[in-house]
């Protein structure tokens, strides 16, 4: 499983990638494997505020529909369009260009008590 070093995560399989006090978020290649074929991605519109583990969202694939939650409080401030066209891309670059939203984050030290990379891939193997 690919977990890069420079993301923070949650339990839930959703990335975190900080940058100022814009936080990128999307799911992991684990749960991308798991989940199967993405087909359809269901996101908030910016300017929505979320609140921390809100459901912002959902993926669905040929095998199921799974829930997207904040992992930080803040406000949506840019969504991938580009998942209305080829949601494959959750599949094939789950931490590139198959991000899902940019959230203005309310407060950046929430940040820090997510997962890290080692504590993350450690909960794959439970």
């Amino acid at each position: 499983m690919n977990v890069p070093a420079d993301l923070k995560y949650t339990k839930s399989h959703e990335w975190v990638r900080l940058e100022g006090d814009t936080a990128t978020i999307g799911i992991t290649d684990h749960a991308q494997s798991e989940l199967g074929d993405v087909v359809y991605v269901d996101l908030p519109t910016p300017g929505r505020a979320l609140a921390l583990e809100e459901t912002f969202g959902t993926v669905e694939s040929v095998k199921t529909v799974s829930d997207l939650y904040a992992p930080v409080a803040g406000e949506v401030v840019e969504v991938n369009g580009s998942l209305n066209a080829q949601s494959e891309l959750v599949n094939t670059d789950p931490y590139g260009g198959g991000w899902m939203v940019k959230i203005m984050v309310a407060d950046t030290s929430a940040v820090d008590a997510l997962l890290s990379p080692e504590a993350y891939a450690a909960s794959l193997d439970d």
